[in-house]
């Protein structure tokens, strides 16, 4: 029988999910960027290559964390600290520092070009890699098949990506205003969510 996460855990990966998706990290503001400047075909395009990007972080985690989670404690809790301390850094750093001015594609960019930014833009995005290390091991369970349970957690993590990247992409327009007037607003919620996602990775129990 294949192996698949318990409701309750489900639910709470969900939660968590969630929380850091809506936070406007790289991805989001390519999003949000692209479908302000090109429109919401353009907004939902990118969409899809973000989370065609996001699809490499699952399979990186479904081999990755399988072998680590079903090695030794020691070796999770080295990923688990790791993990957590760095989005400790980055929250600390976010809350230091200005926002980064939004990523702009050319005016004209191809749909094509847009949707090969995406995948690029979430390939590299630590926020995305950093939550499948510090956050997904915690809703595995290591008595049962660990490979399937990430491949499930993964792909919740996709969908539920795509429709909230689906609903920036549709209201761009506005949003992408609200954001420039609420800047620093938006850096501090961030910074802080990111050092408390760091601070509960860190103090979570292995299963």
């Amino acid at each position: 029988m294949v192996a698949v996460p318990d409701s309750h855990a489900l639910v709470l990966f969900a939660g968590a999910a969630i929380a850091i998706l809506l936070i406007p990290g790289p991805a989001v503001l390519y999003i949000v960027s692209q479908s302000a400047e090109h429109g919401r075909r353009a907004g939902l395009v990118s969409v899809a290559g973000v989370h065609l990007g996001t699809l490499v972080h699952v399979a990186a985690a479904t081999v990755g964390l399988s072998a680590i989670i079903v090695s030794s404690a020691i070796a999770f809790s080295v990923v688990k600290y790791a993990g957590a301390a760095y989005l400790i850094y980055v929250g600390i750093r976010r809350l230091l520092t200005r926002e980064p001015s939004e990523l702009l594609a050319p005016r004209d960019a191809p749909l094509a070009g847009l949707f090969t930014q995406g995948v690029v833009v979430n390939v590299l995005n630590p926020k995305t890699a950093l939550f499948f290390l510090a956050f997904l091991p915690q809703f595995v369970d290591p008595s049962r098949t660990v490979w399937t349970q990430v491949i499930v957690l993964g792909l919740t993590f996709v969908v539920l990506g795509f429709i909230t990247d689906g609903l920036y992409a549709l209201t761009a327009g506005s949003l992408a205003r609200w954001l420039k007037q609420r800047r620093r607003f938006l850096r501090y919620a961030s910074g802080s969510v990111f050092v408390g996602l760091g601070m509960s990775a860190a103090l979570a129990k292995r299963t």
